[in-house]
């Protein structure tokens, strides 16, 4: 049994190259190789974040507190690393494990206290936000004094050499191609629902195009970000855990239905902490990307990212109910709401209309879903 491609898989190639074809007409410098540059950065950044979202999305939860929480985590590091003068790698350590044990216990919330995520989460966007102004003093606080460098601003500075950066490719090709490939042979042995062989062949043909192409680009200018090569590493993790391990299938299962995923034996609590406790080391990754790439610590760092992070999992399929997502279309759907912002910016559109559009689109791309759903 085959599965063939569907209209929500074409509309988002459709919706993103009409976005990027609008901007490159209105605005020559989009398709600048800085800029082409920038933009990898800042939707690695957008793009990570939205994977810790999936997994948390797919057994039916959400994180309202990911943009807060991310400020406070990297306020943390930051503060540890420029006042107290602790070794930057020991600071992130820190931010890592904080985030690792507080979503740990936001999941230890919702399902032994059985708490809503929506209030968990809506109640943790405040209390995180508070205690970051706390953690920085209402202060500007750089990640690094003035003309030095540490390992908190290289996550953002530093590029891969041009030859490292096509080895990186060809091995992520490899490894993408040999997963997609032992999936679908995987999934026939099981019975179960597989995609067309053309269409497996085309979507690996287009996508190691697209590493390609990306890594060209890059090299024009100063290389691969790492921030780039952060999120690969993370999309990767990502793709593997849902798609070729027993914790990913309960994801689904749970997502899909919860009463049958209980009955059939899937430890459905203990998944979902362990969803959570990932998205917290996930949120403590994008905080690091975020502020290495503004430079600072500031006030308001991170507002609005649960909302990114949200839509760039909806426009990229992935239902809210649970049940279904894909790294992929988390991928699309990021680099739809990176390409938004990048060209709106260098459009030099003012910020009110650029949350206007924001989440116009947010709310198009559910209403799509839903039709496409119901047809």
């Amino acid at each position: 049994m085959t599965r063939t491609l569907s209209i929500r898989d074409f509309s988002i190639a459709l919706a993103l190259l009409g976005i990027c074809g609008f901007f490159a007409i209105v605005e020559p410098k989009f398709l600048d190789s800085r800029n082409l540059s920038l933009l990898m950065t800042e939707l690695s950044i957008t793009a990570t974040l939205a994977m810790g979202m999936l997994l948390v999305i797919l057994p039916g939860h959400i994180d309202l507190s990911v943009g807060s929480g991310l400020a406070l985590l990297s306020g943390i590091a930051t503060v540890l690393t420029t006042k107290a003068g602790w070794p930057a790698p020991v600071s992130l350590s820190v931010g890592l494990i904080a985030g690792l044990l507080i979503w740990w216990g936001k999941g230890m919330l919702v399902v032994r206290e059985r708490i809503p995520a929506f209030i968990v989460t809506l109640a943790g966007l405040l209390v995180f936000r508070g205690l970051f102004w706390l953690v920085i003093q209402n202060q500007t606080v750089p990640v690094v004094a003035g003309g030095q460098t540490n390992l908190y601003s290289l996550i953002s500075t530093y590029y891969l050499p041009p030859m490292v950066g096509y080895g990186v490719a060809a091995v992520i090709i490899a490894i993408f191609s040999f997963a997609a490939i032992q999936g679908r042979k995987q999934r026939r042995l099981n019975g179960f629902e597989v995609e067309d062989g053309e269409a497996l062949f085309m979507r690996l043909f287009i996508a190691a195009q697209a590493v390609l192409l990306f890594v060209i680009v890059t090299n024009q200018f100063r290389g691969i970000p790492l921030p780039a090569l952060i999120f690969g590493v993370v999309a990767l993790s990502v793709y593997l855990l849902t798609q070729h391990t027993a914790f990913g299938r309960y994801l689904y299962a749970i997502g899909g239905n919860p009463e049958a995923a209980l009955v059939s034996g899937v430890p459905a609590g203990k998944v979902v902490i362990a969803a959570f406790a990932l998205m917290g080391a996930i949120v403590a990754i994008t905080g690091f990307m975020l502020t290495s790439y503004t430079g600072n610590s500031t006030t308001d760092l991170g507002e609005w990212m649960e909302l990114d992070a949200v839509a760039a999992c909806v426009i990229g399929g992935v239902s809210l109910r649970g049940g279904r997502g894909s790294v992929l279309g988390v991928l699309a759907g990021a680099l739809i709401m990176a390409a938004l912002l990048n060209g709106m910016t260098l459009m030099s559109v003012s910020p009110e209309y650029k949350l206007v559009v924001r989440g116009s689109v947010l709310l198009a791309a559910v209403w799509l879903d839903m039709r496409l759903t119901r047809q």
